[in-house]
C-alpha cells in the first residue's frame, strides 16, 4: 500500500498530508505508514477508493 501512495505522491508532486487527508480524513496518515502503522482493511479501501479517483482525474 506504501509503495501506491509514494508513486503517486512523486508522480503527483501532492504533499503527504493532502493526500492523508483527502483518502482518509488524516493528515498523518503518510507518516504513520512510513513508521510501520498497518492499516485496516477499510483504510485500505478507503486510500484504494481515494488513488483511483485522483488518478483517473488526471486522465
Amino acid at each position: 500500500m506504501l509503495g501506491k501512495i509514494e508513486r503517486f505522491l512523486r508522480q503527483s508532486d501532492m504533499p503527504p498530508t493532502k493526500f492523508g487527508r483527502i483518502a482518509v480524513n488524516d493528515p498523518r496518515l503518510v507518516g504513520d505508514l512510513r513508521r510501520g502503522r498497518e492499516p485496516g482493511t477499510r483504510t485500505v479501501a478507503r486510500i484504494e477508493a481515494a488513488l483511483e479517483a485522483l488518478v483517473g482525474g488526471d486522465r
